[in-house]
């Protein structure tokens, strides 16, 4: 195995962080391990806790090391997250965007955030708008802020790192930021009112090589002195890179896991709404992308029980019309306002696997509601956890008879999208697998569709009654 080629994935996500080794040459998975990734509390605010996955980053590198020759490492992460820098490496700790303490700055921030006919970005809580994380630290802590010499998003925090070389990158510069023009492929007005253009570094397309890594982690790890770095992707955007290859639009790709982000390619920018957190992403070619997006893993994990979700307990929920209303994370999607509830049921008068099933099916028809509002057309392929979620398979399959649903076999497609960027890694041949089929029971798919109609009804009354 020491003389196989392998490209290494750093896959640092809300909630897990995941480091695989992949073969170069067809892709096969050759190594593979994760590890819990959670804020630290308490310091000037929450923010990510970089020195022990450092750790575990190296300490995975060094076993990768021993068993394969790694000849490059690719990184993709969540979006939102930015890193303050300098030559003796954090100025500020990295912000958890899901800390509410930016938000007494809004009022400020709304006087300088350009408008969303600009950039597309939705203005959303917490900081999850990385304008709004900059303005804030700027206002809060100057002198760190001051001393700042380069604003980095978080693949390429990583890749300066291991390599020495600060670099942006535009599809987490372009993920609801507000510092990107995602149609114009430029800076917004917002980085030039505030005077931080000379703070971010020269941007590199996506994909390019950095460089090899440095000696110091060269000789930590054990990894070849001329293992190179490609400049990271955000991960959602890394999910889309093999479709964006080899597939003609229009196609929608989900990218499930913490967040469920659709990104629809062909679809209008025309049609996105800002009040429905809908969003133009941009992808690894430097394009917009139509997308709209909910918290859907987190609201599932609030939902569900502990035992899995079964096509009978679906069934039952339906009979007893128990339906779960948006929203239960207040962290983004189109109903970010509204206080999530389950109705005609207490939550806990429900087993834990008909507890599951809600929220699987609830996360199926969140993100049908969200396909319908990109205007999807052509093939969706699920990537991700959700990829292998009975429940939301058949139930998208069923609500979207006009389109073929496919089911990624990878559980992560964040990582053959990211090692796809290095121009030498040679994917595995695509396998055409069947699509998903609605269920044959005309029975069960009658009850399913009314199931949706109803749960439609309840949800058009709340968007009546806020507007």
């Amino acid at each position: 195995m020491k003389n196989t080629d392998a490209i290494i994935v750093f896959d640092i996500g809300k909630t897990n962080a995941k480091l695989s080794a992949l073969s170069l040459d067809g892709g096969a998975s050759l190594y593979s391990q994760r590890t819990p990734n959670k804020p630290t509390p308490g310091g000037l605010y929450p923010h990510a806790n970089v020195d022990s996955l450092w750790d575990w980053f190296c300490e995975q590198c060094c076993i990768c090391a021993k068993h394969f020759h790694v000849r490059a490492i690719s990184i993709t992460t969540h979006g939102a997250t930015i890193a303050c820098v300098n030559n003796d490496g954090l100025t500020l700790p990295i912000m958890d965007y899901e800390w509410a303490g930016c938000e007494s700055v809004s009022e400020s921030y709304n006087r300088v955030r350009p408008s969303y006919d600009e950039t597309l970005s939705p203005s959303l809580p917490g900081g999850l708008n990385v304008g709004k994380q900059l303005f804030w630290l700027h206002r809060h802590h100057p002198d760190a802020f001051a001393a700042t010499e380069m604003v980095l998003t978080y693949p390429q925090y990583w890749a300066w790192r291991i390599t020495g070389v600060g670099v942006s990158e535009r599809t987490s510069l372009g993920c609801h930021t507000d510092l990107w023009r995602p149609v114009d492929g430029q800076f917004s007005s917002l980085v030039s009112t505030m005077n931080w253009a000379p703070k971010f570094p020269p941007i590199q397309p996506t994909g390019q090589v950095l460089g090899p890594i440095t000696s110091e982690f060269a000789n930590t790890t054990g990894l070849p002195a001329d293992c190179e770095v490609v400049n990271g992707i955000h991960d959602s955007n890394a999910s889309l890179v093999p479709y964006l290859m080899d597939t003609d639009p229009p196609f929608t790709v989900v990218s499930t896991g913490t967040w469920v982000v659709m990104a629809s390619v062909g679809a209008k920018h025309s049609d996105l709404d800002e009040d429905f957190d809908m969003l133009a992403n941009v992808n690894y070619q430097g394009l917009a992308t139509p997308s709209a997006r909910f918290m859907g893993g987190r609201e599932w994990e609030l939902l569900s029980g502990t035992e899995p979700e079964t096509a009978a307990d679906l069934v039952k929920l339906m009979q007893n019309r128990v339906m779960a209303l948006p929203c239960f994370s207040g962290q983004g999607g189109p109903f970010r306002h509204q206080a999530g509830t389950v109705d005609t049921a207490e939550h806990g008068e429900l087993t834990e696997s008909e507890k599951t099933t809600l929220a699987s099916i609830y996360v199926a028809l969140m993100t049908d509601y969200c396909l319908t509002l990109l205007g999807s057309e052509g093939p969706i392929t699920i990537e991700g956890s959700f990829a292998k979620n009975s429940i939301f398979l058949t139930a998208i399959a069923t609500f979207r008879p006009t389109q073929q649903v496919f089911a990624s076999i990878d559980s992560a497609g964040t990582t053959p999208g990211a090692a796809s960027l290095y121009p030498e890694f040679i994917p595995a041949t695509p396998v055409n697998h069947p699509p998903i089929t609605a269920p044959d029971d005309p029975d069960f798919k009658a009850a399913l569709t009314d199931y949706r109609s109803r749960w439609l009804k309840r949800i058009l009354s709340f968007v009546a009654g806020s507007s």
